[in-house]
Protein backbone atom coordinates (compact mmCIF):
# COMPACT_ATOMS: atom_id res chain seq x y z
CA UNK A 1 0.00 0.00 0.00
CA UNK A 2 1.33 3.35 -0.89
CA UNK A 3 -1.76 5.75 -0.53
CA UNK A 4 -1.49 7.61 2.67
CA UNK A 5 -4.90 5.74 3.36
CA UNK A 6 -3.04 3.00 2.63
CA UNK A 7 0.30 3.74 4.91
CA UNK A 8 -2.07 4.51 7.98
CA UNK A 9 -3.81 1.12 7.30
CA UNK A 10 -0.50 -0.61 7.50
CA UNK A 11 0.28 1.59 11.20
CA UNK A 12 -2.70 0.26 12.65
CA UNK A 13 -1.75 -3.37 11.56
CA UNK A 14 1.23 -3.42 13.27
CA UNK A 15 -0.28 -1.94 16.12
CA UNK A 16 -3.20 -3.98 16.14
CA UNK A 17 -0.68 -7.30 16.02
CA UNK A 18 1.80 -5.52 18.50
CA UNK A 19 -1.32 -5.60 21.02
CA UNK A 20 -2.77 -8.73 19.96
CA UNK A 21 1.02 -10.60 20.72
CA UNK A 22 0.99 -8.70 24.01
CA UNK A 23 -2.67 -8.90 25.74
CA UNK A 24 -3.09 -12.89 26.17
CA UNK A 25 0.47 -12.76 28.15
CA UNK A 26 -1.11 -9.81 31.04
CA UNK A 27 -2.17 -11.21 34.24
CA UNK A 28 -5.49 -10.32 35.98
CA UNK A 29 -3.43 -7.88 38.31
CA UNK A 30 -1.71 -6.26 35.40
CA UNK A 31 -5.05 -5.89 33.60
CA UNK A 32 -6.45 -3.98 37.00
CA UNK A 33 -3.18 -2.12 37.75
CA UNK A 34 -2.39 1.53 36.18
CA UNK A 35 -1.80 2.34 32.35
CA UNK A 36 -0.21 4.73 31.29
CA UNK A 37 -3.33 7.25 31.09
CA UNK A 38 -3.60 8.45 34.45
CA UNK A 39 -7.14 7.60 35.72
CA UNK A 40 -7.68 4.63 33.30
CA UNK A 41 -6.35 0.78 34.26
CA UNK A 42 -4.83 -1.39 31.47
CA UNK A 43 -8.55 -3.34 30.86
CA UNK A 44 -10.08 0.57 31.03
CA UNK A 45 -7.44 1.08 28.06
CA UNK A 46 -8.40 -1.90 26.05
CA UNK A 47 -12.34 -1.39 26.92
CA UNK A 48 -11.85 2.06 25.07
CA UNK A 49 -9.66 0.87 22.29
CA UNK A 50 -12.05 -2.08 21.52
CA UNK A 51 -15.32 -0.35 22.09
CA UNK A 52 -14.08 2.69 19.51
CA UNK A 53 -13.02 -0.06 16.94
CA UNK A 54 -16.88 -1.94 17.20
CA UNK A 55 -18.30 2.24 16.81
CA UNK A 56 -15.67 3.13 14.51
CA UNK A 57 -16.62 -0.37 12.18
CA UNK A 58 -20.34 0.34 12.49
CA UNK A 59 -19.56 3.60 11.15
CA UNK A 60 -17.62 2.12 8.22
CA UNK A 61 -19.75 -0.25 7.21
CA UNK A 62 -22.65 2.08 6.92
CA UNK A 63 -20.40 4.21 4.79
CA UNK A 64 -19.23 1.64 2.26
CA UNK A 65 -22.99 0.36 1.81
CA UNK A 66 -22.61 -3.20 4.06
CA UNK A 67 -24.95 -2.00 6.47
CA UNK A 68 -27.01 0.30 7.72
CA UNK A 69 -26.26 3.87 9.88
CA UNK A 70 -25.95 3.02 13.24
CA UNK A 71 -28.86 4.87 15.65
CA UNK A 72 -28.38 7.78 17.59
CA UNK A 73 -28.31 5.21 20.95
CA UNK A 74 -25.88 2.81 19.28
CA UNK A 75 -22.85 4.56 20.84
CA UNK A 76 -24.00 4.52 24.10
CA UNK A 77 -25.15 0.95 24.09
CA UNK A 78 -21.90 -0.35 23.18
CA UNK A 79 -20.22 1.62 25.73
CA UNK A 80 -22.48 0.65 28.53
CA UNK A 81 -21.65 -3.37 27.21
CA UNK A 82 -18.25 -3.13 27.55
CA UNK A 83 -18.41 -1.11 30.68
CA UNK A 84 -20.05 -4.15 32.28
CA UNK A 85 -17.67 -6.82 31.29
CA UNK A 86 -14.86 -8.08 33.08
CA UNK A 87 -11.42 -6.91 32.84
CA UNK A 88 -10.37 -10.07 30.89
CA UNK A 89 -13.08 -9.94 28.91
CA UNK A 90 -12.55 -6.48 28.24
CA UNK A 91 -8.85 -7.54 27.16
CA UNK A 92 -9.82 -10.57 24.99
CA UNK A 93 -12.54 -8.54 23.57
CA UNK A 94 -10.60 -5.34 22.48
CA UNK A 95 -8.16 -7.87 20.33
CA UNK A 96 -11.23 -9.49 18.44
CA UNK A 97 -13.05 -6.02 17.98
CA UNK A 98 -9.73 -4.37 16.64
CA UNK A 99 -9.22 -7.13 14.40
CA UNK A 100 -12.52 -6.93 12.98
CA UNK A 101 -11.62 -3.30 12.10
CA UNK A 102 -8.37 -3.10 10.62
CA UNK A 103 -9.41 -6.45 8.22
CA UNK A 104 -12.26 -4.51 6.71
CA UNK A 105 -9.89 -1.36 6.23
CA UNK A 106 -7.70 -3.45 4.83
CA UNK A 107 -10.33 -5.01 2.67
CA UNK A 108 -11.13 -1.42 0.65
CA UNK A 109 -8.97 -1.68 -2.86
CA UNK A 110 -6.68 0.72 -3.32
CA UNK A 111 -8.31 2.03 -6.50
CA UNK A 112 -10.68 3.18 -3.81
CA UNK A 113 -8.61 5.24 -1.49
CA UNK A 114 -8.77 8.34 -2.83
CA UNK A 115 -12.76 8.78 -3.41
CA UNK A 116 -14.05 6.68 -0.46
CA UNK A 117 -16.17 9.29 2.04
CA UNK A 118 -17.17 8.24 5.57
CA UNK A 119 -19.10 10.33 7.93
CA UNK A 120 -17.94 10.92 11.53
CA UNK A 121 -18.38 13.26 14.30
CA UNK A 122 -17.11 16.03 11.81
CA UNK A 123 -19.88 18.08 9.95
CA UNK A 124 -18.62 16.73 6.69
CA UNK A 125 -17.82 13.09 5.28
CA UNK A 126 -13.83 12.59 5.19
CA UNK A 127 -11.30 10.93 3.40
CA UNK A 128 -10.22 7.60 4.33
CA UNK A 129 -7.09 8.74 4.75
CA UNK A 130 -8.27 10.93 7.64
CA UNK A 131 -11.01 8.58 8.64
CA UNK A 132 -8.42 5.98 9.30
CA UNK A 133 -6.11 8.41 10.77
CA UNK A 134 -8.33 9.31 13.31
CA UNK A 135 -8.69 6.19 14.52
CA UNK A 136 -4.50 5.61 14.61
CA UNK A 137 -4.58 8.60 16.74
CA UNK A 138 -6.42 6.65 19.45
CA UNK A 139 -5.23 3.65 18.87
CA UNK A 140 -1.02 4.80 18.93
CA UNK A 141 -1.67 6.53 21.42
CA UNK A 142 -3.70 3.61 23.45
CA UNK A 143 -1.18 1.49 22.73
CA UNK A 144 1.29 3.10 24.71
CA UNK A 145 -1.28 3.77 27.50
CA UNK A 146 -0.99 -0.18 28.14
CA UNK A 147 3.00 -0.57 27.33
CA UNK A 148 3.82 2.77 29.76
CA UNK A 149 1.59 0.40 32.70
CA UNK A 150 4.04 -1.97 32.16
CA UNK A 151 7.26 -0.60 31.02
CA UNK A 152 7.83 3.45 31.92
CA UNK A 153 10.66 3.81 29.06
CA UNK A 154 8.02 2.45 26.56
CA UNK A 155 7.51 4.49 23.38
CA UNK A 156 4.89 4.70 20.64
CA UNK A 157 6.03 2.91 17.25
CA UNK A 158 8.02 4.98 15.20
CA UNK A 159 5.97 4.06 11.70
CA UNK A 160 2.81 5.07 13.86
CA UNK A 161 4.71 8.07 14.78
CA UNK A 162 6.16 8.97 11.30
CA UNK A 163 2.25 8.56 9.73
CA UNK A 164 0.76 10.47 12.48
CA UNK A 165 3.06 13.27 11.75
CA UNK A 166 2.30 13.35 8.06
CA UNK A 167 -1.48 13.63 9.26
CA UNK A 168 -1.35 16.12 12.14
CA UNK A 169 0.69 18.67 9.50
CA UNK A 170 -2.14 18.34 7.16
CA UNK A 171 -6.05 16.91 7.01
CA UNK A 172 -5.97 16.03 11.02
CA UNK A 173 -4.17 19.70 12.17
CA UNK A 174 -7.80 20.59 13.54
CA UNK A 175 -7.30 17.88 16.54
CA UNK A 176 -4.67 20.70 17.59
CA UNK A 177 -7.00 23.05 18.27
CA UNK A 178 -8.47 20.72 20.51
CA UNK A 179 -6.05 19.26 22.63
CA UNK A 180 -3.43 22.62 22.21
CA UNK A 181 -3.64 25.39 25.15
CA UNK A 182 -1.47 28.03 23.19
CA UNK A 183 -2.53 30.66 26.05
CA UNK A 184 -0.38 28.36 28.49
CA UNK A 185 3.14 29.27 26.61
CA UNK A 186 4.60 32.49 27.63
CA UNK A 187 4.98 34.26 24.21
CA UNK A 188 4.64 32.19 20.81
CA UNK A 189 7.08 29.92 19.80
CA UNK A 190 8.54 28.08 16.29
CA UNK A 191 9.64 24.82 18.08
CA UNK A 192 11.73 22.70 15.20
CA UNK A 193 11.65 19.27 16.21
CA UNK A 194 15.20 18.14 15.71
CA UNK A 195 16.09 16.08 12.59
CA UNK A 196 12.86 16.20 11.08
CA UNK A 197 10.95 18.73 9.01
CA UNK A 198 8.33 19.46 11.65
CA UNK A 199 8.08 22.69 13.61
CA UNK A 200 5.28 23.15 16.48
CA UNK A 201 3.83 26.31 15.87
CA UNK A 202 2.46 28.32 19.00
CA UNK A 203 0.69 31.39 18.70
CA UNK A 204 -2.80 32.46 18.58
CA UNK A 205 -3.21 28.44 18.17
CA UNK A 206 -1.44 25.45 18.03
CA UNK A 207 -0.49 23.38 14.36
CA UNK A 208 2.72 20.97 13.26
CA UNK A 209 3.86 22.68 9.98
CA UNK A 210 6.36 21.67 7.41
CA UNK A 211 6.74 25.27 6.42
CA UNK A 212 10.16 26.87 7.04
CA UNK A 213 8.97 29.24 9.66
CA UNK A 214 12.30 31.02 11.66
CA UNK A 215 12.89 29.54 14.55
CA UNK A 216 12.86 30.34 18.31
CA UNK A 217 13.33 26.93 19.78
CA UNK A 218 14.36 23.18 18.82
CA UNK A 219 12.86 20.38 20.62
CA UNK A 220 15.94 17.71 20.65
CA UNK A 221 14.99 13.86 21.04
CA UNK A 222 13.04 11.24 18.54
CA UNK A 223 9.62 12.27 16.76
CA UNK A 224 7.70 9.62 18.83
CA UNK A 225 8.83 11.70 21.30
CA UNK A 226 7.54 14.77 19.86
CA UNK A 227 4.25 12.97 19.07
CA UNK A 228 3.87 11.84 22.82
CA UNK A 229 4.23 15.93 23.51
CA UNK A 230 1.36 16.54 21.50
CA UNK A 231 -0.75 14.13 23.12
CA UNK A 232 0.16 15.23 26.37
CA UNK A 233 2.22 11.65 26.63
CA UNK A 234 5.71 13.07 27.74
CA UNK A 235 5.76 13.37 31.53
CA UNK A 236 8.91 13.73 33.06
CA UNK A 237 8.32 10.07 34.10
CA UNK A 238 8.09 8.77 30.75
CA UNK A 239 10.37 11.17 28.92
CA UNK A 240 13.58 9.41 27.84
CA UNK A 241 17.33 10.60 28.68
CA UNK A 242 18.82 13.21 26.41
CA UNK A 243 15.02 15.20 25.57
CA UNK A 244 15.49 18.41 25.93
CA UNK A 245 13.67 21.32 24.43
CA UNK A 246 16.18 25.29 24.46
CA UNK A 247 15.17 28.50 23.18
CA UNK A 248 12.53 30.58 23.76
CA UNK A 249 10.29 28.20 25.52
CA UNK A 250 10.73 24.97 27.37
CA UNK A 251 9.59 21.52 28.01
CA UNK A 252 7.47 22.64 30.97
CA UNK A 253 5.62 25.03 29.15
CA UNK A 254 5.32 23.00 25.90
CA UNK A 255 4.29 20.14 28.40
CA UNK A 256 1.68 22.93 29.53
CA UNK A 257 0.25 23.94 25.92
CA UNK A 258 -0.65 19.94 25.58
CA UNK A 259 -1.74 19.15 28.93
CA UNK A 260 -3.50 15.57 27.47
CA UNK A 261 -7.14 13.83 27.31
Amino acid sequence: MTSLAGRTVTALRSEHDDLAALVPALSAKQLTGPSGAAEWTIADVLSHVGSGAEITLAGFRAAVGAAEAPGPDFNQSVWDRWNAASPQEQATGSVASDEALVAALEAVPEQDHDTLRVRTFLPDPVSLATFTALRLSEVAQHTWDVRAGLDSAATVAAGSAAVLAEHLAGDLGFMLGFIGKPKEAPEPAVVEVGGTPYRIVVDESVRLTTEELPVTATFTGSLEAALRLIYGRLTPRHTPEGVTVSGNVTLDDLRAVFPGF
